[in-house]
């Protein structure tokens, strides 16, 4: 990815401190953004705009509408900052705004999650457990491409699930379906990837 450029703005209306719960490593940082002050905005942008970049790029699947994601996920971060309780992390709260616009993003180009809906319902847990403990003896950046390399939906689950971490229950959040319908998504996702990993002989 070429340089960044990005900008502070006086859009940013002028915000209070707030008792966060959570202890942030930057947390003067973040007090100062509470505060408008512009260049402790652009200090946490510098902080984590690699890291919320490819966040997005693994969803959207796309160089220049990822980083557009990614400058207006700061952008509406800084501007509900006054909001972010510190029940959780910093990145974990501008994460989500990151991979909510790039959902959103991705809706607009094409019904993503049309086989999703297909199969809304069907439960799959047994094997998903199977799935889930299945080894795949890869490098992780063959893993990545591969991933690239598949239709929307399945990309989108598999990354919130094996890249980004989060768990059914917080992915069916995420994407507005329940959980079985999450599991059994994921596991035939999985079995694109493997199949995907096999045809290219990076298995």
């Amino acid at each position: 990815m070429g340089a960044v450029s990005y900008k502070t703005t006086s859009l940013f209306p002028k915000m209070t401190n707030v008792e966060a719960a959570f202890k942030n490593l930057h947390q003067d940082l973040l007090d100062g953004c509470k505060d408008g002050d512009q260049k402790a905005q652009f200090q946490i942008y510098k902080l984590y705009y690699k890291a919320m970049y490819n966040t997005s790029l693994r969803i959207v699947s796309d160089t220049m509408e990822a980083e557009d994601v990614m400058q207006e996920s700061f952008l509406a971060a800084f501007e509900k900052i006054d909001t972010y309780s510190g029940i959780v992390s910093f990145g974990a709260w501008l994460k989500k705004i990151v991979i909510n616009r790039s959902l959103d993003a991705l809706n607009k180009r094409k019904a993503v999650f049309e086989d999703i809906e297909l199969h809304a319902g069907i439960k799959d847990e047994s094997h998903e457990e199977s799935m889930r403990n299945e080894e795949i003896d890869v490098r992780v950046e063959a893993v990545k491409e591969a991933i690239e390399r598949l239709p929307d939906g399945y990309r989108v689950i598999l990354s919130l699930y094996l890249l980004e971490g989060y768990d059914h229950d917080e992915i069916a959040d995420i994407l507005k379906i329940n959980s079985s319908t999450s599991r059994s998504q994921l596991s035939r996702a999985k079995q694109r990837l493997i199949g995907e990993l096999k045809k290219n002989e990076n298995y």
